[in-house]
């Protein structure tokens, strides 16, 4: 048996000001977007952002429905718009940000598994890195790659 270990490295910022202008911009498209969450069970609203190749930002939030598991994800919503909007352009980056009740969180929130794996699909289809920035009131994170946040990605089809 060999024991290995992977490596995750992220950097993380205390405010939007540290930030380079575009993850900003890409930041605050994500905040602004949980406004636009459809929250009624959780009261949880999420927010998130993707930058396109050609330098559009595609917002997208959470929608949630009584039959669950019928809601989609923020992440999921702005990454499926994006790509129906800019089916031959690669993603750069996308942004989170969620708290309760539509107030930004002293903590990141971070996507889910099925949120990372369609991220991962579409960083696959780019060929290139796509890197994801989870805003919080007091701390934003930012991973270079998809493979930071999933490791193991699945791709064996």
């Amino acid at each position: 048996m060999t024991q290995k270990e992977i490596n995750i490295r992220y950097a993380e910022y205390s405010s939007l000001e540290e930030m380079d202008a575009q993850d900003r911009e890409l930041a605050e498209a994500a905040i602004k977007a949980m406004n636009n969450a459809y929250a009624p069970y959780s009261h949880f609203h999420v927010g998130a952002a993707v930058r396109i190749s050609n330098g559009d930002i595609v917002q997208g939030s959470n929608q949630e429905n009584a039959a669950f598991p019928s809601g989609l994800c923020a992440e999921r919503t702005a990454l499926f718009a994006a790509g129906a909007r800019y089916p031959d352009k690669d993603f750069l980056s996308i942004a989170l940000a969620g708290g309760v009740y539509g107030q930004l969180g002293a903590h990141p929130a971070t996507p889910c598994g099925a949120c990372r794996q369609v991220m991962a699909q579409y960083q696959a289809k780019s060929g290139k890195p796509l890197s994801v920035i989870m805003v919080a009131s007091g701390k934003i994170w930012k991973f270079e790659k998809v493979d930071d946040i999933l490791p193991m990605i699945f791709n064996s089809i």
